[in-house]
């Protein structure tokens, strides 16, 4: 398990937004970029990952006859 497999979206789009201005601005060294960039990666993949899962819990409301019900949203 990685250290950023933990944290909030929020929290891992911060360091995925710090570490691009990082990378952005090219005064790493070819190693410390390397594994930034691999950071990055992971955060991504978090963050991707937790979308996902809000998406799931997300109801869409559909209009009926009798007013507005909640239903699963598709998959």
């Amino acid at each position: 398990m990685s250290a950023t497999e933990n944290l909030k979206f929020e929290e891992a789009m911060s360091q995925l937004e710090k570490l691009v201005g990082q990378l952005e601005r090219g005064d790493m060294p070819l190693e410390e970029s390397l594994d930034a960039f691999n950071q990055g990666v992971e955060l991504v993949k978090q963050c991707k990952q937790k979308l996902t899962e809000a998406e799931k819990r997300v109801e869409k409301l559909v209009k009926t006859d009798t007013g507005v019900k909640a239903e699963p949203m598709e998959e």
